[in-house]
Parts: structure tokens; sequence; C-alpha cells
């Protein structure tokens, strides 16, 4: 027999055996990651095989089957009584003890945004004086993300490489990222695969800010909402464009039991009720980051790690305690970042935040503002401009990887073949195949990203 305890917010999925259930296709979960992207709570493909819940202590027999399994923390809400210089001082000295843990005496790679939490990260690890290596990427024909990743890397003076994600990468790394992220999550999210190669050479560590912004802003509700309420929110922000359509589709193909959206509001309300925080606000923040952190955004981290350790601040146990006892009012509006870095590097705060474009962190409130509408209107001309000269603004992933002829091509052969077609009625994914192309990309992305997902997923069972 063996113990594992699982971290708050797990990195990688631990699965485990369960007794007394057919090792056979789970539809109605498939059904939910169709729905959302990711497994929901415990789920995976498999009705006898599931992942260890986070922040748990779980006793293992020798044949990998699961004992018994308790939490060793829950999420909470004890606001103390501090203000936000209090606040911004308790979370330096957490903040830098962390990432000179995870960082001290190594060569870090570490990718930097227009946003907040590469931007924290910078600043730290250059007071620091860790030896740093930064990258940002953009995508071919699409917003050029490395005009404010690269001044922020010059202000902490560190090396800055600018890669491009180009089109139909996707089809040459298919079949390597099905085997990293095992069909966990669609393969369009993780960008990095397509020049994971290059990246992995700047450094010997990645130091990634993922969950940052979640943990360190609030959802501004004023109310406290009851579960039945929050389930209305929730599935606004976690249900793909076009998912629940996608998911209600496969569970009349399979012929299961009642509705839909009916098993999903109930699933998901009972996450919702092991809860016990009143606060609408930090409610919303620990259901993610039990549910969304380590079954979609750690699954699509396994690129990072395929071949280097990966380290996240924001990620540790201490942080997610910390957030438990800051009063939401001082989350609001990212502030507590904000002055972190302001008051730890001045000129790195004084670049353009993306968020507030064109104000930096000193300025920011007049994004707020009229003041904004110029730069607003001035950015809708220049890419109405552009599209009218015919050059397609790409902001997604999947509109390098689709939309081509050859990429249409091998779209069609994966998700028409032998292995989904067994699975799925042909003429359910032709339609699918037909709304994507005809009638809205955007919508129906998600869709035929899934379908193609399980199509690598049931060509390697």
């Amino acid at each position: 027999m063996k113990t594992i305890k699982t971290p708050i917010i797990p990195i990688v999925q631990t699965f485990i055996n369960v007794k007394d259930q057919a090792n056979e296709l789970d539809y109605k979960a498939i059904c939910v990651f169709s729905a959302l992207g990711f497994f929901l709570d415990t789920d995976t493909y498999w009705k006898d095989k599931k992942v260890l819940p986070p922040a748990s202590i779980n006793k293992i027999d020798d044949a990998g089957y699961l004992i018994s399994s308790k939490p060793w923390f829950e999420w909470y809400y004890k606001p103390k009584q501090i203000n936000l210089n209090e606040a911004t001082t308790n979370f330096s000295e957490l903040f830098e003890e962390i990432v000179k843990e995870q960082c001290k005496d190594k060569k870090v790679i570490l990718p930097i945004s227009g946003g907040l939490d590469s931007r924290s990260q910078a600043v730290a690890l250059h007071k620091l004086g860790v030896e740093v290596n930064t990258y940002s990427y953009s995508f071919e024909n699409g917003y050029n993300e490395a005009g404010i990743s690269k001044k922020i890397a010059e202000k902490c003076n560190f090396s800055f490489q600018q890669f491009t994600i180009p089109k139909n990468y996707l089809w040459d790394k298919i079949e390597e990222l099905a085997r990293i992220n095992e069909c966990y999550s669609e393969f369009t999210h993780p960008r990095q695969m397509s020049v994971i190669d290059e990246i992995e050479e700047l450094g010997t560590v990645f130091s990634l800010g993922h969950w940052g912004d979640v943990l360190f802003d609030s959802e501004n509700l004023k109310l406290n909402y009851s579960d039945e309420e929050l389930l209305t929110l929730l599935k606004k922000k976690i249900v793909k464009k076009g998912g629940l359509e996608l998911a209600t589709s496969l569970w009349k193909n399979w012929k299961l039991e009642g509705e839909f959206e009916d098993y999903l509001d109930r699933r998901i309300l009972t996450l919702l009720s092991k809860i016990k925080i009143d606060n609408s606000n930090a409610k919303i923040r620990a259901f993610k980051s039990m549910y969304w952190a380590p079954r979609w955004t750690s699954i699509n981290l396994s690129v990072f790690a395929r071949n280097k350790e990966i380290y996240l601040p924001y990620y540790d146990d201490r942080m997610c305690q910390f957030i438990c006892e800051v009063p939401e009012s001082l989350l609001n509006d990212r502030q507590i970042q904000i002055e972190y870095i302001k008051s730890t590097h001045t000129a790195v705060a004084k670049i353009v935040w993306q968020d507030a474009k064109p104000f930096n962190l000193f300025n920011h409130h007049l994004a707020k503002t009229h003041l904004r509408l110029p730069f607003r209107i001035f950015d809708k001309l220049k890419l109405e401009f552009e599209n009218f000269q015919g050059k397609k603004f790409v902001q997604r992933n999947w509109e390098l990887q689709f939309l081509e002829a050859d990429d249409k091509g091998k779209l069609i052969d994966y998700i028409q073949s032998k292995e989904l077609t067994y699975q799925i009625d042909i003429d359910l994914i032709k339609d699918y195949l037909n709304l994507f192309y005809k009638e809205d990309q955007v919508y129906y992305s998600h869709s035929v990203s899934t379908l193609l997902t399980l199509s690598l997923f049931f060509k390697n069972v």
C-alpha cells in the first residue's frame, strides 16, 4: 500500500483504478468533456479509471486501486483586516520566497506576455538576480504580442526571443501531442507545441505564471448568490461556444438516459454544494481552482513538461492558502499585482499593460474613461483596413490549422476516420463539419476541434 498526497492545484493527473466498475468508456463523462473542453471532477474516459482529487490524501493498494481518500485542505474565505499596502507587502514576501525556492541557481525560461502574471515573475526574478532567458510568440498574421514583452525583458536585462506560430504546424505534431496530453485537452490550445524544440534550448527549467489572473482578481459580484444562480454564471464561463450543442448531439448519439444539460447542471450543483464558502466571488475562484485548473490548465502545461521541469509560483500551496485570507475588495482590478510591480520595478510598471492599452500600471484607471475611445477606434479602423486589403487578422490557433485546403483535407480525414465513425454516427460528424465550414467558424471551432481530439483518442485506445 502507498499514500499519495496531491497538491491544492495538481500539475499532473494521478490516475487510479476503481473497484466494482466495468472497464467501459464513460460516455457521460466524454459528453461533459465535449461541452467544457475538460473532464469534470475526477472523471476520465473510462468508468473504472479516475483521477485523484486535488488537496487529498489517498491510500492506494498494490494493485493500484483506491482504498480511501480524504481532503487535507478545503478552500475557505476568512479575510484578514488589512489594507492594500499590507496585502502587497505580504504578497511580495511570499511570492519572492516561492520564486527563489523554485528558481535559485537555475537557468530559467520565462514566457512573457503583455499581462501581469509573467510581468510579476519577471520583476521578482530580476530582483532575485536569477539567470533568465525570455520569449514571446505571436500568431502568423496576428497581434504582435512581442512588442510589450520585449520591453519588459529589456528593462530586466533578460535576453529575449520572438517566435511566430505558423500555419499548418499541427498536422506534423498532432500524434506527439496526443501522447503528451493523452487527449485530455483539445490540440489547438497549446500553441507552444509548434516551437517547443527551440524554446527548450533557452534554459533548464520553465517558470510559468498560470493561474495568477484567477487568484488575484475578483468576479466583482456584489451579492452572495445561491448555488442555482452561481450555476448560471459558471456555465457562461466554462461551457465552450457550441459545446452544449455538441455534447447534446453526442448524448443522443449514444442513447444516454435523460437530457445532457440536466445531467451537467446536477454535476456542477453537486460540486458547488461541497464548497463551504458564502462569498460568491471566493466560491467561484475555489470552483475554478478545484476543477478547471487541474483538468484544463494543467493538461496544457504538459507540453512544457515534456523534457523540462516546470515551476508555477501561483500554483504553490502557500499561494492558494494566502488568497483565502485576502479581502475581495483588494483583489478587484488586480490591485495587489499592480502595486507589487510598481513598487518593485518602476520602469517595468511604466510599460503598456495590454489589457489597458495604451495605458500602463500607473495610469491604467484611465482605460475606463473616454480617453481610451480614440485608441479603440484606431485599432478597429486598422483591423478593418487590413481585412479590406485581404489580410485576415488571426486571433486563434485553429484559424492557422483548419482553414486552408490541405488543412481541411487532413481535418476531414481524421474526424471521419473509422475509429471515430465506429463511435459516432458519420452523419453527425459531417453535420458539424458543414456547420463549421459553411455557417459559423468561430461558434463551431470548438466542436470540430473536440471531434479531432476524440478521433486521436479512439485511434490510440
